[in-house]
């Protein structure tokens, strides 16, 4: 049977037509059923770092584990870092306690510490050194991840999961982080975001060791050092009193968390302490 040009083409037609319905039949109810089953990926609003999904984790037990476990490494680097910057001052009293001339380069890192911690120092003499001391040292890991756990939902919120902003840190230029979405009518303020877990974890070590609004931290602190008691969390909870609104309610709920999250504070089952 012979078929005209017009018949040869709507043969043709009709092919395209039941290859195009053979592929929505096949072949994208097949894609749709894998990107349902595939895992959710959180990326932060900079599109740079990826963090757990906590809020997909049935287990309590198990969610509780996971975010200790994920942010544990950087309170311990930041920790370190803390630690040798201590380190390194308390040689330097020793130095100047002795009479020995300091270097150029001593004066030059103790400037720059002194600048990182927001201490204005006139002169570099023992004095000085002891009250930059007081800034320069290490917090309790329980008292950062419990607060962390406090502030984010076990790092499900907005701010962890977009800004990695694990403390609730505020920014004050527009555009500098999010805008809650909760924030009071002629509030500027907006919650900072970062580009690392590191840069979160640096950044509210820095603010508790920095800002005047917790000298009672420090003071706390430093009276630790001085009867040489180890620095716990139970003790310095206290030095945060105004970093919520709520003050000693939110004290007490930070000691509520210590109390019954003791078990997944522990790293490796072996207790450790801040020294």
């Amino acid at each position: 049977m012979k078929t005209g040009k017009l018949g040869s083409f709507t043969l043709a037609l009709a092919l395209v037509i039941l290859s195009v319905l053979a592929l929505r039949v096949y072949l994208i109810p097949s894609l749709k059923t894998a990107e349902q089953t595939s895992a959710p990926l959180i990326k932060n609003q900079l599109g740079i770092s990826l963090i757990p999904d906590f809020s997909s984790i049935g287990n309590v037990s198990d969610k509780k584990q996971a975010f200790f476990d994920f942010l544990r490494p950087a309170v311990q680097k930041q920790n370190s870092i803390i630690a040798e910057e201590r380190k390194f001052l308390e040689q330097v009293q020793k130095h100047l306690q002795n009479q020995h001339q300091l270097n150029d380069a001593e004066q030059y890192r103790i400037q720059r510490l002194a600048e990182k911690y927001q201490y204005a120092m006139r002169a570099i003499d023992s004095d000085s050194i002891n009250k930059l001391l007081r800034r320069v040292d290490v917090i309790p890991e329980s008292m950062v991840l419990i607060q962390a756990a406090n502030e984010t939902g076990w790092g499900s919120s907005r701010f962890a999961r977009e800004g990695l902003n694990f403390f609730g840190q505020w920014c004050f230029k527009k555009g500098c982080g999010l805008v809650p979405q909760s924030r009071s009518e002629g509030m500027s303020h907006e919650v900072a975001v970062f580009k690392s877990v590191d840069d979160s974890v640096a950044s509210y070590m820095r603010n508790l060791n920095s800002n005047a609004a917790y000298s009672l931290f420090r003071s706390i602190r430093a009276d630790l050092r001085s009867q040489q008691e180890p620095l716990t969390a139970e003790k310095l909870v206290y030095g945060l009193v105004n970093y919520s609104e709520r003050q000693e309610a939110y004290i007490d709920e930070l000691l509520d968390m210590l109390r019954h999250n003791e078990e997944y504070l522990v790293e490796n089952h072996v207790e450790k302490t801040a020294v």
